[in-house]
């Protein structure tokens, strides 16, 4: 096939081959923008709107399971107040975790988790965050257990259909407490009631098993994956009816 030089084609045919080199440069420019616009785009919604976990144990059965992925809204509580019944992800306060062993990756894995990250499609850093339920707020007065082994919040009690519990047992908390949350903290607790080292079980970290608000990275609010799991994860309105009397 004879090729067509430019320089000696006449004026029709060297136009129409700029025209053609021109359009695939401004297609090629145009693809790399779009690309660059969905990185900045995506790396924005992951540092301020939303973004990806996964669930590395079953504190929180039988609403999450291990290795369920959930999807966090970081507007809470920034933007959004925490409510009663919120599941939150949160940094460590400090004692919570045993040190991380460092993950060992080759480099090409270690890259394409890194770029997954950016974009908020991997979570890293799942294993140094935890994730409660938001059982008392500011100023809340929370205690276990009444005379039916319930917990109350400001001397109501909660009829709590989210715990798991084994067979017969109806105490929902092994452990007896009556604490009052200081200012700017939560005390959370786990689903998986009996298998949960949340608030009740760090009284002598630096927070003193509280939950600092600055340490929070949003609210929990769907199951992403696996498909089979899918679904919103309610905060649960009606079992906290009327306990935000003493809250701050």
């Amino acid at each position: 096939m004879t090729e067509i030089d430019p320089a000696t084609s006449t004026p029709d045919v060297a136009e129409t081959l700029r025209r053609k080199n021109r359009g695939v440069k401004l297609f090629i420019r145009d693809i790399v923008l779009i690309f660059v616009a969905a990185i900045i785009i995506s790396v924005g919604i992951k540092a301020f709107l939303i973004r990806s976990f996964y669930i590395p144990s079953g504190s929180m059965e039988n609403t999450l399971q291990i290795n369920d992925r959930i999807i966090v809204n970081e507007l809470v509580p920034k933007v959004v107040p925490v409510q009663h019944g919120d599941v939150v992800v949160f940094k460590d306060p400090g004692g919570w975790l045993p040190p991380s062993a460092p993950l060992n990756q080759n480099g090409f894995a270690a890259g394409v988790d890194w770029v997954l990250s950016v974009v908020g499609l991997s979570a890293p850093d799942s294993n140094d965050h935890l994730i409660k339920r938001v059982i008392g707020l500011p100023g809340d007065k929370v205690a276990c257990c009444n005379a039916f082994g319930q917990m109350t919040v400001n001397g109501i009690p909660l009829v709590e259909p989210y715990l798991k519990l084994d067979n017969g047992v109806t105490k929902v908390s092994f452990d007896d407490f009556s604490i009052t949350v200081p200012k700017n903290s939560l005390w959370v607790m786990g689903d998986n009631r009996y298998n949960s080292r949340d608030s009740r079980y760090h009284p002598d970290t630096p927070t003193k098993g509280f939950v600092p608000m600055d340490d929070v990275v949003g609210r929990a609010f769907v199951i992403s994956w696996p498909s089979s799991h899918w679904t919103w994860l309610d905060n649960y309105p009606k079992v906290f009816g009327g306990v935000n009397g003493n809250s701050k």
